[in-house]
């Protein structure tokens, strides 16, 4: 073939869409690898009124610290919970008398929010872990968040791979024991209760309990008493609740919808009402004073819901050091705090939810690339670097708040 032949050839063939630089071969780009990262946690002690829960204890602090992270814990942390300094201390942590050194340490964890006089100890850009408790902030405690530049997460929004939050349910399993359990001191003659005893005595009546709300609370109250032989009775609005807390308790037990004859009928005869029931804002008011007044003299009333205005209209906020009021004759009891009356269970409780999410932060290089691949943690965000992420607060306090995956991605 002639050259003029061979160029006329050339020149009919389609041009490549590529060029030449394009099709020779690209180095690839391999995934980067997440790099292991040291965590310096600081536990300071707990100063709220009646608050002995701590965040860690010392086995967890030794599962952390055998991960080669560091945690500085305030002296006496953990006293209100029996672990001493010691524990502690044998178990990897360092101790401070410095209340300032322990809130400077770049991750904190608390078991109530941090107070405004903590949030100026806080070095800026540190992250805080912590409940929140929105029902008792107010919009200075964001601003001066948003000051620090802090990062804040609340662990009782933090969910788990099922959507639940293990938190919650973790301290409102605690709750729903202890209200059984209190409920049975509260009656003993020595307490100056009406003398009848949970158990299931041969010859004797069990003793009646009704129960508002049929969730986690009002299962593991209703599990309680059924262990301690008592009857049980158990009021929702939700078929659900009811349908699910008898399948959880496998066995039958008397349940109904909140229809007010039903439930003063079942006041009337009840020697213990348990209070069980929240709503979105505010507890709803189920049981009016003229039921409490219907009620036996010397009957008890455990409001659980009491932290959110309690759904009964008699019952009054009270504390562990004077925990009853009487009204009617019925006793009341209205502590909002009901698992800090056994710290050591609740921080157990609390330690083994902690410890997991700790771990994997110091796996996955940090709290910015669990955030970025962990959903349920990112659901606990609420502030990001002094941005504020979280929508209900924004929207309950009228502040501006901005969507998370624009801000980590």
């Amino acid at each position: 073939m002639s050259a003029a032949r061979q160029e006329v050839s050339l020149m009919n063939q389609p041009s490549s869409p590529f060029s030449k630089q394009q099709l020779l071969p690209q180095e690839e780009t391999l995934e980067v690898l997440k790099q292991k990262r040291e965590l310096f946690i600081g536990l300071p002690k707990e100063n709220q009124y009646q608050e002995q829960r701590i965040c860690l204890t010392p086995d967890a602090v030794n599962a952390i610290t055998s991960h080669g992270h560091r945690v500085l814990i305030e002296a006496g942390a953990g006293e209100g919970a029996h672990f001493s300094d010691l524990d502690y201390t044998n178990a990897g942590a360092e101790i401070s008398r410095d209340t300032k050194k322990v809130f400077g340490c770049p991750l904190l964890l608390k078991v109530e929010p941090p107070t405004l006089a903590e949030i100026e100890l806080l070095n800026p850009q540190a992250t805080v872990i912590s409940a929140l408790q929105i029902k008792t902030q107010d919009k200075l405690y964001f601003e001066h968040l948003a000051k620090k530049r802090v990062t804040a997460i609340a662990f009782e929004y933090i969910k788990d791979d099922d959507g639940k939050y293990p938190a919650v349910r973790s301290l409102s399993e605690i709750a729903g024991i202890s209200s059984v359990l209190i409920a049975s001191e509260i009656m003993a003659a020595t307490n100056n209760g009406n003398g009848l005893m949970f158990g299931n005595i041969s010859g004797v009546p069990p003793v009646e309990v009704v129960i508002i709300g049929a969730g986690t609370v009002g299962e593991f109250a209703a599990r309680s008493a059924i262990g301690l032989g008592a009857n049980v009775k158990i009021f929702d609005n939700s078929i659900t609740k009811l349908r699910n807390i008898q399948s959880n308790l496998r066995q039958t037990v008397y349940t109904s919808t909140l229809q007010p004859k039903n439930l003063l009928k079942s006041l009337k005869r009840c020697d213990v009402a348990i209070g069980a029931i929240r709503g979105k804002d505010r507890s709803p008011i189920v049981v009016s004073s003229s039921m409490v007044e219907h009620m036996k003299k010397g009957a008890v009333v455990i409001d659980v819901s009491i932290d959110m205005g309690g759904c009964f209209e008699t019952t009054e906020v009270t504390n562990h050091n004077k925990p009853t009021i009487e009204k009617f004759g019925v006793i009341h009891y209205g502590v909002p705090n009901i698992p800090s009356r056994y710290p050591k269970t609740a921080s157990v409780s609390i330690s083994n939810i902690f410890t997991p999410y700790l771990l994997k932060l110091g796996e996955e290089g940090g709290l910015e690339n669990s955030l970025r691949f962990d959903r349920g943690l990112r659901n606990g965000l609420y502030m990001y670097h002094g941005i504020l992420t979280n929508k209900s607060v924004g929207e309950w306090f009228d502040l501006q708040y901005s969507d998370i995956n624009f801000l980590i991605f």
